[in-house]
């Protein structure tokens, strides 16, 4: 079939690309032709949504020439965004609350702003080649954006919505439309999400999303597209082409975004290259679409269900763009592509065939032509290798100002982590290997012994030494965990250092006692002198700042064990109370109420998870939403309570405390119990406190983890809570220099249970 594709980007070269690889005759040009030489191809498939909003669907039907896609009055579901919000609501699909404005009307919308008094989107009602939508931080943001989107024409606002979003490309006859892998596109020219939108910077399919039927293409389609679809075909006038449905699952469920009218770029570039070519024929698909007949199409190779069956893996798409993109980009510059036959043509790398090339603002000569110059996709068994192949590729690509985002498909982690198992931990096999070994410990136990297993530290009485009279040593050994693998991946290890002692100076402070000395244990592959002495100076630095000497410990190497450039540190920590002053005291009872303090981050628990989830972002970059790196947010060293609640136990104040919770692995599910006589639950009001911006953000990746298994993976804000009756609730925050927060309280519970009820 000789087929023409309409447009000079790399969206274009993907759909050329792909009808190439099934045996068609293609030919790709920026413009239309002239009307005889347009009569010479059997299908014509036009890439930019400004060529089928100039009719050019209109122009093939009056020469009989099969177009695939829609005629310049249906194409205002994209050139309009109003028009197509409009008729979203009229049709019952789900998606913001909107409003529309005309040129210049800032005073009405304003007004409608303030009253909704939530945050917008601020759209350009009209074509804007992806650039057209603002979503303003804060009120003089919101202002300034709307003001701006005034001036340059008709606007809409909308209700700003959140979650992850994904493309839904649906291929469609005008009766019905079968759908392409789900997609999710990276807009902003920022790792992280930052900085201004673009056309698209990378893609990646089939888009991680939370485990969900409603998250399934056949039902999306059901729900975003079908509606679409019907209506238009009972007014008359049936829709032929791609019709790509931008989603946004929200907590509510998924939300429309926009429609397009066409492939979208550079999810094109992302969804091809996982079809089979000796099965999937693009081209064919589109004809049969013009003629009406894509239930043939379902029947011969969809296996009866309205999804274009796919490779089995995933693909990753990565934008190269040039030096001032998306601003005014600077061109001329020559672009090398070492590995790679051409850059002006689509190609497979030399060295790797699931490696493909789509030139986009590249001329004739090979120089920059535009802003986004080229896309590079990988394909492979899985996401990391699809990922991993396309870096790769890009690798042997230069040109001079190149800019790229290195974290693409960076949500996808969060997506696939349903729990903190999922990242290698088991909460409850550690439980369970607690109560294997409990009997075996309690057959040591002496009536010396007043805390063991279970609880936040060893505690022993020395009443019996040396005729004192009720002095007990409370001790604590602990580590670090996998935090440490990213200190030493980033070269910060001083900090974990800090960590151990600070973590173990807690778990001692829980039960009224002050640290008295501190002993280390730090173990690696090959001993590094210098790494050693970093750890220990930060040891050093907390055991000064709590007044507690550091007298040594041990180093090990270990060869064999620790993978190379790999260590751990544990440590043991030492403290002294008096007796009758011990924590918990035995007036813990429902009524008492719950008091947090802030944690200085996620301390030395749930890294596994938060590993993998950030595994494929750059620590050195900020995140939207964080006001640091996220390498330097996720090493904030564990904080201690010491200088905050060594003070107020010493005081009057210090009777009205009955008990302290160090929230550590197991979140405040697991480490409340710890502290709460039998038969008495702690009921938690999740959103009492703020929730910290990295939390917030791991809250939003981790589309598929629970409440409850956030809150156990993570101290979510909280790192120690006060128990304390409720008449003194006032007294012991007043005592306390710094922001508390009143988080729930204790009730009745299950005779012989000590359970923690999270509560929304």
């Amino acid at each position: 079939m000789r087929v023409l594709v309409l447009g000079g980007g790399g969206r274009e070269q993907a759909i050329a690309w792909a009808c190439r690889e099934a045996g068609h005759d293609v030919t790709v040009a920026p413009t239309v032709p002239d009307d005889g030489e347009l009569r010479t191809f059997a299908l014509v498939i036009p890439g930019p949504e400004t060529l089928l909003a100039d009719g050019v669907a209109d122009r093939c039907a009056t020469l009989g020439v099969a177009c695939f896609g829609p005629t310049a009055e249906l194409a205002r579901l994209e050139t309009s965004k109003g028009h197509s919000r409009d008729l979203a609501v009229a049709l019952g699909i789900p998606g913001p609350a909107h409003a529309r404005f005309a040129a210049g009307d800032v005073e009405t919308a304003l007004a409608w702003w303030r009253d909704r008094g939530s945050a917008v989107v601020v759209k350009y009602d009209g074509l804007a080649a992806g650039k057209g939508v603002e979503v303003p931080d804060g009120d003089a943001a919101t202002e300034t954006a709307i003001i701006a989107m005034a001036a340059r024409g008709a606007f809409v606002l909308e209700e700003r919505m959140t979650g992850p979003e994904c493309s839904l490309l649906a291929l469609c006859d005008g009766r019905q439309a079968v759908a392409l892998p789900l997609a999710q596109d990276h807009k902003r020219i920022g790792e992280g999400d930052t900085g201004p939108n673009t056309g698209g910077m990378g893609a990646y399919a089939p888009a991680a999303l939370a485990p969900d039927p409603d998250l399934v293409p056949g039902r999306l389609l059901e729900v975003f597209v079908q509606p679409v679809l019907d209506h238009l075909a009972a007014a008359g006038t049936p829709y032929v082409g791609v019709l790509y449905a931008g989603l946004m699952v929200t907590p509510e469920g998924p939300r429309l975004v926009e429609y397009n009218c066409r492939f979208g770029d550079p999810e094109t570039q992302a969804v091809l290259p996982l079809l089979d070519p000796d099965r999937i024929d693009l081209a064919a698909i589109a004809a049969a679409c013009t003629r009406g007949e894509l239930d043939t199409v379902i029947d011969a190779v969809c296996d009866g269900r309205p999804v274009i069956p796919s490779r089995t893996g995933a693909s990753c798409c990565v934008v190269a763009a040039a030096a001032g993109y998306p601003g005014t980009p600077r061109t001329g510059m020559p672009v090398l592509a070492d590995g790679f036959p051409s850059v002006t043509d689509s190609c497979r790398s030399v060295d790797d065939p699931e490696a493909v090339l789509f030139p986009a603002g590249i001329d004739h000569e090979g120089r920059v032509s535009g802003g986004r110059v080229l896309s590079v996709t990988g394909v492979g068994p899985d996401l990391a290798t699809a990922r991993g192949r396309a870096y790769e590729a890009l690798e042997g690509i230069a040109f001079d100002g190149m800019q790229l985002r290195r974290d693409i498909a960076w949500r996808a982690p969060g997506a696939a982590l349903g729990s903190y198992a999922a990242a290698g931990v088991d909460i409850d096999e550690g439980n369970r290997a607690v109560e294997r070994m409990r009997a075996d410990v309690e057959r040591t136990l002496t009536p010396a012994v007043l805390r063991g297993v279970g609880s936040f530290g060893g505690v022993i009485d020395l009443s019996a030494a040396a005729g004192m009279t009720a002095p007990v040593l409370v001790a604590s050994t602990d580590g670090v965990g996998t935090k440490v693998e990213l200190a030493a991946r980033l070269g910060r290890v001083r900090s974990v250092g800090v960590d151990i002692v600070n973590h173990c100076i807690d778990d001692v402070l829980v039960q009224a006692a002050r640290p008295l000395f501190f002993l280390d244990y730090i173990a690696a592959s090959t001993l590094d002198a210098d790494l050693v002495a970093d750890v220990v100076a930060g040891m050093a630095d907390a055991c000064a700042a709590a007044g507690c000497a550091l007298l040594g410990g041990e180093t090990a190497e270990m060869p064999g064990v620790y993978s190379p450039g790999a260590f751990d540190i544990a440590g043991t920590l030492v403290g002294l109370a008096d007796r009758a002053d011990l924590l918990p005291r035995d007036d813990v009872a429902a009524g008492h109420v719950l008091i947090g303090l802030a944690s200085s981050g996620p301390h030395t628990n749930g890294y596994s998870f938060l590993r993998r989830l950030f595994e494929w972002f750059p620590m050195e970059v900020a995140p939207a939403g964080l006001d640091r790196p996220l390498g330097e947010a996720l090493l904030e060293p564990h904080r201690s309570y010491l200088d905050v609640l060594g003070p107020l136990l010493d005081s009057p104040t210090g009777s009205a405390i009955s008990a302290l919770a160090h929230i550590t692995g197991g979140g405040l599910p697991e480490n409340l119990p710890r502290v709460l006589p039998d038969g008495v639950d702690a009921r938690v009001r999740l959103g009492s406190w703020p929730t910290p911006p990295l939390f917030a953000l791991v809250r939003d990746l981790a589309v598929g983890v629970d409440t409850e298994e956030l809150h156990r993976m993570l101290n979510m804000g909280i790192g120690m809570v006060i128990v304390c009756p409720p008449d003194r609730v006032s007294e012991v925050r007043d005592a306390i220099d710094e922001e508390t927060w009143v988080i729930g309280d204790l009730v009745a519970g299950t005779p012989g249970g000590r359970r923690v009820i999270l509560e929304s």
